[in-house]
């Protein structure tokens, strides 16, 4: 009873009023900064040996402890190029293969991938029969989101919406939660054919970036907005970094093609950023190069 009321409370909240006031005290430079950390760290139980730095009067402002880097050799990179790498630390939400288009959120809720992918049908019918895999970041997880596999990036959309908490309880109780909620999805072109890589916002993620194009969020009121990149687009290495979220939130992976999973992945699995998911079944058919540059 209590997860299901306090997710119809996030209904009432002022979820970007309160997202924005997260982002302005986040950046605040002050002698407070260094106690809030050491707080956070002994809270969450935060390990920062693993921390480019260690230390936290290192950070001048909490987000940027939050968006922390690792010390090399922190996470190494599994596998060969046909392995899909988990693309961030976090905990398995859901994965497993695309039926009919539709992902699974929780028990008793599925969600399309082209509500995903901001409404766009075209591009959700190149995911019908693919496989996909959604990470959610706690806090105290390290929040960068880095590359599954190795591409080229063709376009990338700002979906506008809603910030309701993605922590577990409302992923069961909150019906397309991660189609309600604001977005970033990069699509690119890979040797195993089209791959998304969605950056769900939530309540006080108060800005989601991109390595390529800097702050994507938070931005200015309107609809959704694309970037064609074609053949400019920059290509990443699997492991590689692609974007951030400053405070924690999901990432939702979609690929076109068939992935044979890992053993004993599943929910509530904790995953780290580099750790093998899973192997491509299929390389790309030839006519799919391309796909996601579709409008």
């Amino acid at each position: 009873m209590w997860p299901r009321l306090k997710a119809w409370l996030f209904h009432l909240l002022p979820h970007h009023a309160l997202s924005r006031m997260v982002y302005r005290l986040s950046r605040w430079r002050g002698p407070w900064v260094p106690a809030m950390i050491a707080w956070f760290v002994r809270h969450y139980e935060v390990d920062l040996t693993e921390a480019e730095h260690a230390e936290r009067h290192a950070y001048p402002t909490f987000n940027a402890f939050f968006v922390r880097g690792l010390r090399p050799g922190a996470r190494p990179i599994e596998g060969d190029e046909d392995t899909l790498v988990s693309p961030a630390d976090g905990r398995i939400n859901q994965l497993g293969a695309l039926e009919a288009g539709r992902l699974l959120q929780a028990k008793g809720h599925t969600y399309s991938a082209h509500a995903l992918l901001g409404g766009d049908r075209e591009l959700g019918r190149v995911f019908t029969r693919g496989a996909y895999c959604t990470v959610y970041l706690s806090p105290r997880d390290y929040h960068r989101v880095h590359m599954p596999c190795s591409g080229r990036l063709r376009r990338m959309m700002h979906v506008p919406g809603r910030l309701y908490t993605v922590a577990p309880f409302a992923t069961r109780h909150i019906p397309g939660l991660f189609t309600r909620n604001e977005r970033v999805v990069c699509l690119f072109d890979t040797a195993h054919g089209p791959l998304a890589v969605v950056l769900v916002g939530a309540i006080n993620v108060a800005a989601i970036d991109t390595v390529w194009a800097g702050p994507v969020t938070p931005a200015p009121r309107g609809g959704i907005r694309r970037w064609d990149y074609g053949d400019r687009g920059p290509e990443l290495v699997r492991g590689a970094e692609m974007g951030r979220f400053n405070l924690g939130s999901t990432v939702v992976v979609l690929l076109a093609e068939p992935v044979q999973w890992a053993e004993g992945l599943g929910p509530e699995v904790q995953v780290r950023m580099g750790q093998a998911l899973g192997r491509c079944k299929a390389q790309a058919r030839s006519q799919a190069k391309g796909r996601t540059s579709a409008s």
